[in-house]
């Protein structure tokens, strides 16, 4: 049996780079060495190339996506995208591999460039009847007062990129002197800033994915931090609890995973996306983000969740990259 070649394509142009990285190698720790030939593709603006795992480094030919090592010509059969950012989770990439007509891992140009702006994805979920938070979107040269934003939105609010992740950019907003500094900070990491209402309540997050012949929506994960928000810290230096499965009802469980069901064939989407949500007052759920590039380290939301499900990460990535050849 000839083995695959996958290219694990990481790295990007924003803060969010090493986090990709990471995610790289723990995708190549969980595929099957049996079936597939897994390389890790480095892009950082205009340099793409192959790492070696002697750290040796090939630079990628972009006009078909292949590259040339010491043995021959390599070519890719199969892109597992897991860059966290530009130029992977908006659609660019996306775009690249279907003029080239090789098929990869997660959503298409649409669901990719949608769901990666934050703002624009709320607002179409909310006009399907999703309950997000109260928002207020800024693009570079425009300005909004400390008391605009207090008197729409209100205080405590987030400030944010609303194209970033793993909350590179975010400040939980308190007091009117924090509103300019905050935004000036949410800008440094793009071209749009989102100043959302806060939402209180049991923030948990469910993945899922879907194939031609297979649904499935992982359990439900509870986050817990002692921190202001899921910030960084939380996120990548173990200062959050992760519970899974959720501490909630087996009837809010069930609606948690049918809504992430929902939303993942609304945007259209592709391979593993991961939805977070608010559960406040009253069990009313509320919609936070959609990431349809969800980090793939060994500790990662997803990885805990396939385990929970009693499924293996080996299994569920063969699914969904022969999925794409069926």
């Amino acid at each position: 049996m000839k083995k695959r070649n996958i290219a694990i394509v990481a790295g990007g142009d924003s803060s969010e780079c090493e986090v990709s990285l990471r995610s790289a190698a723990g995708i190549q720790s969980f595929l099957d060495a049996a079936y597939y030939e897994s390389y890790i593709v480095e892009i950082r603006g205009r340099i793409w190339q192959l790492v070696s795992s002697e750290g040796k480094r090939y630079d990628i030919d972009k006009n078909d996506f292949s590259v040339l090592l010491p043995e021959g010509r390599l070519q890719f059969d199969y892109a597992y995208i897991t860059i966290h950012g530009t130029p992977g989770e908006n659609g660019l990439l996306q775009g690249y591999f279907e003029m080239l007509g090789i098929p990869y891992s997660c959503c298409g140009v649409l669901a990719a460039a949608l769901t990666f702006h934050k703002f624009a994805c709320n607002q179409y979920l909310r006009g399907l009847g999703m309950r997000v938070a109260e928002s207020i979107n800024l693009r570079t040269g425009q300005k909004i007062t400390s008391e605009e934003v207090a008197e729409k939105i209100g205080l405590p609010c987030f400030i944010k990129p609303s194209v970033g992740g793993s909350s590179f950019g975010v400040t939980k907003v308190k007091t009117l002197s924090d509103v300019q500094p905050a935004i000036e900070l949410a800008f440094s990491e793009g071209n749009e800033v989102l100043i959302e209402a806060l939402m209180e309540g049991t923030e948990v997050t469910c993945g899922c994915y879907k194939t031609k012949d297979n649904a499935c929506v992982f359990p439900v994960t509870e986050v817990v931090t002692q921190n202001e928000f899921f910030d960084y810290d939380a996120k990548y230096n173990g200062q959050v609890d992760e519970i899974t499965p959720a501490r909630l009802s087996d009837t809010l469980t069930t609606r948690v995973q049918n809504l992430t069901s929902v939303i993942y064939d609304i945007v259209g989407a592709k391979g593993i996306i991961r939805i977070d949500y608010i559960i406040e007052e009253g069990e009313r759920i509320s919609l936070l983000e959609v990431n349809t590039t969800p980090g793939m380290t060994p500790t990662s939301f997803i990885p805990q969740q396939v385990a929970a499900a009693g499924l293996t990460m080996t299994e569920v990535l063969r699914n969904i990259i022969e999925d794409s050849f069926s």
